[in-house]
């Protein structure tokens, strides 16, 4: 079920001492090197969560390279299956690795109730809300044995956008899916938002790529002139089948991570989602080579202000890119241009 990645190292031999917080004793010394077994699994194909694994593997290897040991990587995507994703951590804990990686919040819900007993290491990688979804104590003493990094969104500043393109906008759809722990708290803070402003909103969710399709439907019937994602996996796996529909509805769909833009939404905003795992991987490197406990390493954030906007929808919508900029300019970071593709190379 695995695929096995092993990451590329020297031949200095090193020696390092395996930690308590280590799982199941499982790292071993092989041609003079160390090798820590990491199982990473991933919630489902889509280009922000593909982007994170690429960069963890990435940045996994460089360490290895630098540090003089080898990460023996077993990496499964469990695609949105919990009987699948549970068999994922079981084949992790009989393989003994020695840190377990969850890709989203689904992914590391499940790693941390599988791993209560064997105390070994979880990382997890974009965590929307770990407090909210119960996944850590706090962000600053998780607790117990995980940790990782989170894309919190600030939603506040998505709705500012949506604002300042629209001053003058009367009707904001919402979209996503309910049981998607990620959308619960951004969803809830849309709406407080909306309605602090006098702003009418509609909601309409999906939990597959058809249901989200007539979700779509429902809302170019509505009439809404804008509509927001939180970074919803469930939605963000659909976004290639509703971008086109929406766009020639004249409605902006703004959302809460780059990779939507890159698969035809209107805009995307939020963190960088390499870097995002190049932290990620980091983290384990703390625990494994470092002796970092978990439980006392705080749960890293980052900052949200990148835009990003879609140029092949901003022609359609008869938008202008460089307008938008100066629009969007003074709310975030930086504003960035992507066009439609399917995955992030």
């Amino acid at each position: 079920m695995f695929k096995k990645i092993t990451a590329v190292v020297t031949a200095l031999t090193v020696t390092f001492t395996l930690t308590a917080c280590g799982g199941a004793g499982s790292t071993v010394q092989a041609e003079g090197k160390k090798t820590y077994k990491v199982g990473i699994c991933n919630y489902v194909d889509d280009a922000s969560l593909n982007q994170i694994v690429n960069n963890v593997e990435d940045r996994l290897a460089a360490i290895g390279e630098e540090k003089g040991v080898t990460f023996d990587i077993s990496y499964d995507n469990c695609n949105a299956d919990a009987n699948v994703l549970s068999q994922i951590i079981a084949n992790f804990g009989s393989d003994k690795v020695d840190l377990m990686v969850g890709v989203a919040t689904p992914v590391a819900m499940s790693m941390q109730s599988a791993t209560e007993d064997s105390g070994i290491p979880v990382v997890f990688a974009a965590v929307s809300d770990p407090v909210g979804s119960g996944v850590v104590e706090s962000m600053e003493a998780p607790g117990a044995n995980i940790t990782g990094t989170s894309d919190f969104l600030d939603t506040n500043a998505v709705m500012n956008l949506i604002l300042a393109e629209n001053p003058d906008i009367k009707k904001v759809g919402l979209l996503y899916d309910v049981g998607q722990d990620s959308s619960t708290t951004a969803i809830a803070d849309a709406k407080a938002f909306l309605e602090s402003k006098g702003i009418e909103y509609v909601e309409h969710t999906g939990t597959n790529v058809d249901e989200v399709s007539l979700a779509a439907d429902a809302f170019i019937s509505d009439g809404v002139e804008a509509i927001f994602t939180p970074s919803d996996n469930t939605i963000m796996t659909a976004e290639l089948s509703i971008y086109e529909k929406l766009a020639d509805a004249g409605i902006r769909h703004y959302a809460g991570a780059d990779s939507f833009a890159l698969n035809g939404a209107f805009l995307g905003y939020g963190v960088d989602y390499a870097n995002l795992g190049v932290e990620t991987a980091d983290m384990v490197a703390e625990i494994l080579l470092n002796g970092a406990d978990p439980a006392k390493t705080p749960v890293k954030t980052f900052d949200n202000g990148t835009a990003t906007i879609n140029t092949d929808i901003c022609k359609k919508l008869g938008l202008d890119f460089d307008e938008l900029s100066k629009t969007f300019g003074p709310y975030c970071t930086k504003v960035e241009a992507i066009t439609t593709a399917e995955a992030f190379e």
